[in-house]
């Protein structure tokens, strides 16, 4: 009987180790059958390649010269960093709250598995207990979840659960085997989404405390790691109460890991949230016009690298690294600056049409049916249009709703309606400024509007406006360098006719500003200093239209530019962006150097891509671009020049400054234009639209709605003592330079009249 009972045990013994063995077979059949996806049934799996090298979607980054962030591109905001940036008790609260066994196991862990199967069998996810971290890491970065991955029966639902967590599974023992620990968590901290599309530890501690991850503490790194199990549930911005829930819960499980002491415990369970929640975005960040005007020219340069070096770069998911000519320093400045002056200039637009609409014709009278026109020309109205129709489109437009609105004093919520907030801003003067390195080309700032978020347009390189009198240097400089004129040559104040070309009737002769001619002889360092319109009328008719085009589209001016008479007041639309450069020609010895934007661009692991250059000719001689700098600086320096009023911001002292002044017919358009050995800055203000402005010269001058703003900026420049590059001094005069005058010397009551050019002009107007 004995015998008996023994081999019945043995026998169920040996059945057990059988099904044991059978079973393990079986099941390292089906860990093959997954990893080789048999007939299809599973889905494929990541190549060795992949799993080397994983790969996952990391923002561009713009990168100032002066190594700050100035921005990014991305479609998920993530940026990696390492484990030695990390705050300690935020490992401490992820392995307490996530894997506390993470150090012990090899990507698997038995009672995390039990408990898993346990779940996915019951159909109660929540008491599976989760997977290793390993194996989230392994579900982020590989995607192993998507239809990418999805074989035959990836439409089973229990079925396709299983096989994905066998995947991840397989990937997690691999992934165990090629990178250390530290390595997976940080793949985890820096795939992990923190909701509000932000990625990554580094982008939530900025996003959500305005830290370094390094600085985070206790309870900010509890928040964070509470996020991780729902990033939207867990909301801390939405909803801070279950926040707050979360976050307690990640402290009581430190406490149970012993990773923090009952007192400290209590302590941290007292405090607030402390969220200090800052959204990155396009919108946000420093130089967000020079952000939007870079990201074409980078996609550019993206396709044709690709297409030269046979790559698959992306300048939103690869990582780039791109290092801009951009000083954060300066361009905290050029915007403060920006600000400061369109506050003020905004506050006398509003007292100065008090009661009024600023849309007014050539005659000073309300333009009918503008607000009409604008708002049939709004991209909203022409999609509505096209989506509902004419009429529908129109109530659509006319029906009021909440919404936030630009203001100077901050952003405010209103009730409006589409066409209401059309007319209210275009109550609004816009702006374009920017700052150049004339020495290599290199742009240090760049303002490009009011507000982004609220007024996308760039008036720095995408708009274009009339000059006005910023233009008259190109006019005295072709006759400087075609030696009708030198620096001390005289010219009289007085009417300059011009009259039509092919003998058709009519004449023009223009006025300056003042409506009157003082007969008195200038000085080309007079005349242009007090921007005397009809000196520069009598160069252009000497020199002819079509030489002042010449020598303006030879020194960066590369708008198209009308050869007719009234160009020498500036009639052509060009941009703050060609200025700046085409200025920088004077300062450079005679040498025309392009704005340049990058210095190089490297892949998301440093490593050098491209690396670009200055482009310089030299267009002038060093003579004549010094000439002009000495007639230029009589805005600034001599009695009567339109610059004077930089004296009481006390940038001139110890310093030479030359400048130009712009005003538009109606005073449309106010520019400056300033330069110094070192820095060529410019700037336009003005309303979105040529028939809105102010109706003096009082206001609507260059010299009082642009050139404070300048003004400010250097005042702010030479302030800062680490700018020692950008600090006071004289231009760089040619070694062998002594003022030529040709041998003749002048009367000052006499007048100088260069010799007549008889080239074949064409029209005239």
């Amino acid at each position: 009987m004995i015998e008996l009972q023994r081999g019945k045990y043995q026998r169920i013994i040996v059945n057990i180790w059988r099904l044991a063995a059978i079973s393990l077979a079986l099941f390292a059949f089906y860990i093959f059958a997954v990893s080789v996806n048999l007939f299809w049934l599973f889905g494929g799996m990541p190549d060795l390649k992949t799993l080397e090298n994983p790969k996952n979607e990391l923002a561009s980054e713009l990168i100032s010269e002066d190594g700050k962030s100035l921005g990014k591109y991305f479609l998920e905001n993530r940026a990696p960093i390492e484990f030695d940036q990390v705050s300690p008790r935020l490992i401490e609260a992820l392995l307490a709250t996530e894997d506390a066994r993470f150090i012990k196991h090899s990507g698997i862990d038995v009672r995390s598995l039990g408990r898993a199967v346990t779940g996915v069998m019951t159909g109660k996810s929540s008491s599976g207990g989760g997977s290793t971290l390993t194996q989230q890491t392994a579900k982020n970065l590989f995607e192993t979840r998507t239809e990418k991955y999805r074989g035959l029966l990836g439409d089973v639902p229990l079925v396709r659960t299983i096989i994905a967590k066998t995947k991840e599974w397989i990937l997690s023992v691999i992934l165990e085997r090629k990178y250390t620990k530290r390595e997976i968590l940080m793949m985890y901290l820096n795939t992990n989404s923190f909701g509000n599309n932000t990625y990554g530890i580094k982008v939530a501690a900025r996003t959500y405390f305005n830290k370094d991850a390094w600085n985070l503490d206790v309870h900010e790194a509890a928040l964070l790691v509470g996020m991780l199990q729902n990033p939207t549930f867990w909301n801390p911005v939405r909803f801070p109460e279950r926040a707050l829930l979360r976050r307690n819960t990640v402290l009581s499980q430190m406490v149970k890991y012993d990773f923090l002491g009952e007192e400290q415990y209590q302590a941290y369970k007292a405090r607030p949230l402390d969220v200090n929640f800052t959204l990155e975005s396009h919108n946000t960040g420093p130089a967000p016009y020079f952000r939007e005007s870079l990201k074409s020219t980078l996609k550019s340069w993206v396709e044709q690298y690709n297409e030269d070096n046979d790559t698959d770069f992306d300048l939103y998911t690869s990582g780039l690294r791109i290092y801009t000519t951009i000083d954060s320093r300066m361009q905290r400045y050029a915007e403060e600056a920006v600000k400061e002056h369109m506050k003020q200039q905004q506050q006398l637009f509003f007292d100065h049409w008090k009661g009024r609409d600023p849309w007014i014709d050539e005659e000073g009278k309300p333009m009918k049916g503008f607000i009409e026109r604008a708002i049939r020309n709004s991209p909203r109205y022409i999609s509505l249009k096209r989506e509902l129709g004419e009429e529908e489109a129109m109530k659509v437009m006319r029906t009021p709703y909440k919404m936030k609105v630009f203001s100077w004093d901050g952003e405010k919520e209103v009730t409006m309606s589409p066409i209401d907030s059309i007319r209210y801003y275009k109550h609004f003067l816009r702006t374009g400024f920017m700052s150049m390195d004339p020495r290599n080309g290199h742009v240090k700032a760049w303002v490009g509007g009011i507000n982004f978020r609220h007024f996308k347009y760039d008036h720095v390189r995408q708009g274009k406006r009339q000059p006005g009198s910023t233009f008259k240097p190109f006019v005295y400089v072709s006759a400087l360098d075609k030696n009708f004129l030198t620096p001390c040559s005289h010219v009289t104040d007085q009417p300059i006719t011009f009259t039509l070309a092919d003998g058709v009737p009519g004449s023009w002769t223009p006025k300056n500003s003042t409506g009157r001619y003082s007969y008195q002889s200038l000085s080309l360092r007079q005349a242009i200093g007090q921007s005397v319109n009809t000196v520069s009328a009598f160069i252009m008719k000497q020199v002819k239209p079509n030489t002042v085009v010449e020598y303006a589209h030879k020194l960066g001016i590369t708008s198209k530019l009308d050869a007719k008479p009234a160009l020498c007041l500036g009639t052509s639309d060009v941009s703050v962006y060609e200025m700046v450069g085409a200025y920088c020609s004077f300062v450079n010895g005679g040498y025309r150097t392009e704005p340049m934007t990058i210095l190089r661009i490297e892949d998301r692991y440093g490593n050098l891509l491209q690396e670009f250059f200055p482009k310089a000719n030299q267009e002038l001689s060093s003579t004549v671009a010094y000439n002009m700098l000495y007639i230029m600086r009589g805005a600034v320096e001599d009695p009567g020049g339109t610059a004077q009023r930089l004296h009481s911001f006390g940038i001139t002292k110890d310093n030479e400054i030359a400048a130009k002044t712009g005003t538009t017919s109606n005073y449309s358009d106010g520019w400056f234009m300033g330069m110094t050995h070192n820095l060529v800055s410019g700037l336009w203000v003005g309303g979105e639209d040529r028939s809105i402005h102010f109706r003096t010269i009082a206001y609507g001058q260059g010299a009082r709605i642009a050139m404070p703003a300048w003004a400010m900026y250097m005042q702010k420049v030479y302030a800062d003592p680490s700018l020692v590059q950008y600090q006071k001094g004289a231009f760089n005069k040619p070694a062998d330079y002594k003022l030529d005058c040709g041998g003749v010397y002048f009367d000052p009551n006499d007048t100088y009249v260069a010799p007549s050019v008889s080239d074949d002009e064409g029209a005239l107007f």
